[in-house]
């Protein structure tokens, strides 16, 4: 009678834990269809349209970092990749 009550137990643990999972993700999906992006803020005038610090950065500061350069520009020829 004991493993009885044990095993029932739990399949409806098992069987409560499932349906709380099942109504998280409906709240969760429902939370996603309800938010719409929308257009990105206007940039301020006189800002170049990328101000990351990647699209500033020149051939020039790569090459100050210490990594031998490759390719035409050291006369050498490149590896090629795999």
């Amino acid at each position: 009678m004991e493993t009885f009550v044990i095993i029932a137990v739990i399949i409806l643990a098992t069987a409560i834990g499932m349906r709380l999972i099942h109504v998280l993700n409906a709240q969760h999906d429902a939370r996603i269809a309800a938010f719409h992006f929308s257009d990105p803020l206007p940039r301020p005038p006189g800002q170049p349209d990328d101000t990351s610090r990647r699209a500033r950065r020149t051939d020039a500061d790569r090459r100050g970092t210490g990594a031998r350069s490759t390719g035409a520009a050291s006369k050498t020829p490149r590896r090629p990749t795999r």
